[in-house]
């Protein structure tokens, strides 16, 4: 008998493993309440009919050309305060190189209070204002001061949200409905369908628990992506025609199409 009830007591103590929030690795998620585990998908309670694991740092830490193509295909994923869900797929983005690139907030290397969260570790938001009314968000690379702009997504679910917060948060009277293609097909659209502002600056996009990256069905490598110049640049010199904007070809949900740079790919 005492064997057995030795057996039962192991038994128990690896279905209900103690807590380790204080001692758990990087690369373990750290176990909490049920309520927060739909966020980290803890290892001890995760099924493969959960939503699939978050991208982690590991994604991240990679340069700026190769990271903004591998956004492409993924998944952003948006937790509102009341637990409504915002996804959209990743169908177009920008890299920005840091220092050396006239283009970036970063160029020169100089480092402000703005712009730090390009000089931090990959995978930390850098989210900027423009016109006083607008914001824009970026992901840190690898590189100081290189980063990733986020520039359109395929809504995939929470759209009547999205239409209720871009109607809420563009400016102007203009009071018709959005068509599903013009909810995020720019950068400052799609933060306006997130409801991402000055608040999400410096988070970890690896870690956060109200934003994060899902791997999509087909990597970059199951996608035929364009590489074109980015847009809104002009004053930038020879950095204006460098292909650094990366999008799928064909989706309907980018924001500014580039036949010539598409004609380029297909030859």
């Amino acid at each position: 008998m005492g064997q057995k009830k030795q057996r039962l007591a192991e038994a128990e103590g690896q279905q209900n493993p103690p807590d380790t929030a204080q001692t758990s690795s990087p690369k373990e998620p750290r176990l909490g309440t049920l309520s927060t585990l739909g966020l980290q998908r803890s290892i001890y309670f995760s099924s493969p009919k959960d939503h699939p694991v978050r991208l982690g740092p590991e994604f991240f830490d990679q340069p700026a050309v190769p990271l903004a193509r591998a956004f492409l295909g993924q998944v952003l994923v948006r937790r509102l305060a009341d637990g409504t869900e915002l996804r959209g797929r990743i169908v177009e983005t920008e890299a920005y190189l840091g220092p050396e690139d006239e283009a970036a907030h970063s160029r020169g290397g100089r480092q402000t209070p703005r712009n730090r969260g390009m000089f931090m570790k990959p995978g930390t938001l850098y989210v900027y204002i423009i016109y006083g009314m607008y914001f824009c968000m970026n992901v840190s690379s690898q590189g100081n001061g290189a980063c990733v702009l986020l520039r359109a997504l395929e809504p995939l679910g929470g759209l009547e949200i999205m239409r209720q917060l871009r109607r809420t948060l563009r400016k102007g009277t203009v009071s018709r409905a959005l068509k599903d293609r013009e909810l995020c097909s720019g950068p400052s659209k799609l933060c306006q369908a997130l409801a991402i502002d000055k608040s999400f600056d410096q988070r970890d996009l690896a870690q956060d628990e109200a934003i994060w990256l899902e791997p999509g069905p087909l990597g970059p490598s199951g996608l035929a992506v364009v590489a074109a110049a980015r847009v809104g640049i002009g004053q930038a010199g020879e950095w204006v025609q460098k292909p650094l904007r990366f999008y799928i070809r064909g989706s309907p949900w980018v924001s500014v199409m580039d036949k010539v740079a598409e004609q380029d790919t297909q030859a």
